[in-house]
C-alpha cells in the first residue's frame, strides 16, 4: 500500500501527495474553464472554478490518495448548454490531459533551465523531475478509451458506436482489471520515463 511509504521514505510520501492534489486540481480546473469558453457555466454555477482540492477531490479521493496512491477529480460539466455539442465535449474532455502535459513540459523546461544555474542548489530537481512523471502518467492514463477517463468521451465523440458503454459497468470493470496488474502501472511509467529520457 502506498501509505507505506509514509514510514520508508516521509519525503517521497509528502512531493507525491502534493504533486498529485495539485496535478488533478488543475486538470480538473482545465476542464471548468475549457466548459465556460464552449457557452456552460455549470462549473462556475457549483463553486468548482476554484483551486480548492478539496472542492474537485473529496474526501474520499484524498484519503484513497493517502492510502493507496489512487486519487480523482470531478467537474460539473452540462454537455447540453454547449454551442457544439460533439466539438464541446471533444475540447473540454482535451483540456484536462493536455493540462497534466503541459505542466509536465514546464517541469522539464525547469529541469532544463536550471540544470547550470548557479542557483540550482536551492531547488529540488527531484521534485520537478516526480511532477514530469507523474503528470505523464496521468496524461496518458487519461487518454485510455475507457469509461469515465477524458479518452472515452474524446473517442466516443469520433466514434459514437462507443456511447452505449458508458451506461455499463464496462468501464468500472476495465478499471479494476487495470489496477490488479502491476505491469500496466509499470508499463505507463516506463513510457513517461522514455518521454522524459528523449526530452531531458
Amino acid at each position: 500500500m502506498f501509505i507505506e511509504t509514509l514510514i520508508v521514505s516521509p519525503i517521497v510520501f509528502l512531493r507525491v501527495v502534493i504533486i498529485v492534489i495539485i496535478s488533478i486540481s488543475l486538470h480538473e480546473i482545465a476542464h471548468g474553464l475549457v466548459a465556460l469558453s464552449q457557452g456552460d457555466d455549470t462549473p462556475c454555477k457549483q463553486g468548482h472554478i476554484t483551486l480548492n482540492p478539496l472542492v474537485h477531490m473529496g474526501w474520499e479521493s484524498l484519503i484513497f490518495l493517502c492510502v493507496a496512491g489512487i486519487a480523482w477529480g470531478k467537474m460539473p460539466i452540462n454537455a447540453s448548454n454547449f454551442r457544439s455539442q460533439r466539438l464541446g465535449n471533444i475540447l473540454v474532455s482535451t483540456a484536462g490531459p493536455l493540462c497534466n502535459l503541459v505542466l509536465a513540459f514546464l517541469c522539464m523546461g525547469l529541469l532544463k533551465l536550471l540544470a547550470d544555474s548557479t542557483y540550482a542548489e536551492f531547488f529540488s530537481f527531484q521534485f520537478f523531475y516526480m511532477s514530469a512523471h507523474i503528470n505523464l502518467m496521468l496524461f496518458l492514463f487519461n487518454l485510455l478509451p475507457i469509461p469515465p477517463l477524458d479518452g472515452f468521451y474524446i473517442f466516443s465523440e469520433i466514434f459514437p458506436i462507443l456511447k452505449p458503454l458508458q451506461y455499463t459497468y464496462f468501464g468500472l470493470f476495465a478499471l479494476m482489471m487495470l489496477f490488479l496488474i502491476p505491469e500496466f502501472g509499470d508499463g505507463l511509467s516506463a513510457i513517461a520515463v522514455f518521454i522524459l529520457q528523449t526530452v531531458l
